[in-house]
């Protein structure tokens, strides 16, 4: 199992800024490609009450369980590979991949068979090239519970660097940059309907 530590910036952007933004960097994307989150949580969001986040991400056909959980500054980022069969456990009946993220989980008291995929959302993600490797720049199409959002997002080794960052960004390409606080779980659960 992986560890790291995430901090990113992050700022909600419109459809237009969004064509802008992809305009503007059209000749310095470095990849291209699409993910599926499935966000998993108990029926009353415990998790989320703790601030964790756990979700199964579906890329390039494989499968990673990721769990994170706040840190004084960034989120301490906990991956395991899991196999297909395993998401459609937990998918159809609800058993949770075994592994250290499990553990992890139960750590907060969770029963892990209370646990359940509760929201899906798809990105389509295009990635910046920075020629000074400081940082990693990502656009996002973001469709979740009917809904389409736009995400700009800079990843970075400080928090005030990131956003210092993604605020010259958003100056150079013109459009006006307000921090996005809400993490693409927390928008996609805060729309399921109960």
């Amino acid at each position: 199992m992986a560890a790291n530590i995430e901090i990113e910036a992050k700022a909600l952007i419109t459809k237009e800024e969004y064509d802008k933004i992809v305009h503007y960097y059209e000749d310095e994307v470095s990849k291209e490609y699409d993910q599926i989150n499935y966000y998993i949580d108990t029926e009353d969001l415990f998790l989320k009450s703790l601030g964790i986040g756990l979700r199964i991400r579906y890329l390039e056909n494989s499968y990673k369980l990721t769990l994170k959980a706040p840190m004084a500054e960034g989120l301490l980022e906990k991956d395991q590979s899991i196999t297909r069969e395993s998401y459609r456990k937990l998918s159809r009946t609800k058993e949770f991949p075994d592994g250290t993220i499990k553990e992890f989980v139960k750590m907060f008291g969770v029963k892990v068979e209370d646990l359940r995929i509760l929201a899906k959302l798809s990105t389509h993600r295009i990635e910046i090239e920075d020629d000074d490797l400081t940082k990693k720049v990502a656009i996002d199409k973001n469709e979740y519970n009917g809904i389409v959002d736009y995400e700009l997002e800079v990843e970075g080794n400080a928090l005030d660097k990131a956003r210092a960052q993604l605020q010259a960004i958003c100056e150079e390409v013109g459009i006006v940059y307000v921090d996005n606080l809400k993490s693409k779980q927390t928008r996609a659960l805060e729309t399921i309907k109960k």
